[in-house]
């Protein structure tokens, strides 16, 4: 996976690479889909979502640019699986999940890793997670029509946040980050996620 999926698409931070290889992805799937954990793409986990392709996991990682001593929130734990990738590279990651079912599969999950240095949430998580401010990063793992304000308050002064943000059922994943006081996005190709629902988020059908 990591060979045919990330390297030869360009992922190159050693870290991300060795992150990604050092999580297994099945544990974070129903039974049913084991077998294809390792696909090039996402899959259901249940409640209408899904874990992401491994390479958006790699992508949203390296532009996250995390050299181990940040504290990160995750908006959206789902399946856990990014936030594992995200705990092998940052001190801390703080995330937050709005549905229960996940967010309690998730944190077995997470434990039988041993991966200590997860907190983890129940929360709407367009409206970020106060108690865990300020954040070096931000990590969104759901589709947002814009960024919400609180999670821009939430930011140290000098962090970044990384989000796919569009409108329609394709979106840009995009960095914004605060440089000699101004607010800089950087762009870094289409994606695909299932949208944020949540005060900030996209209105339910």
């Amino acid at each position: 996976m990591v060979l045919e999926q990330l390297e030869r698409r360009g992922i190159s931070d050693p870290r991300v690479l060795d992150a990604m290889r050092s999580i297994a992805r099945d544990r974070f799937l129903p039974s049913e889909y084991a077998e294809h954990a390792y696909d090039d793409g996402p899959l259901p986990i249940g409640a209408d979502q899904t874990i992401s392709q491994p390479y958006m996991v790699a992508l949203t990682s390296e532009v996250a640019a995390l050299r181990g001593h940040e504290r990160v929130l995750e908006i959206g734990t789902g399946s856990g699986y990014q936030t594992a990738v995200l705990a092998r590279l940052a001190a801390e990651v703080w995330s937050v999940e709005c549905l229960e079912q996940l967010h309690h599969r998730a944190r077995v999950v997470l434990g039988t890793l041993g991966l200590t240095n997860c907190v983890l949430r129940i929360g709407d998580g367009s409206e970020g997670l106060p108690e865990g401010a300020p954040f070096e990063v931000i990590v969104v793992t759901a589709a947002m029509p814009g960024i919400p304000r609180p999670l821009i308050e939430q930011l140290k002064s000098d962090g970044r946040l990384v989000a796919p943000i569009g409108l329609g059922d394709l979106q840009t994943l995009v960095r914004i980050s605060r440089r000699n006081g101004r607010w800089q996005e950087e762009y870094f190709g289409e994606c695909r996620y299932v949208k944020m629902v949540g005060r900030h988020g996209f209105r339910p059908d």
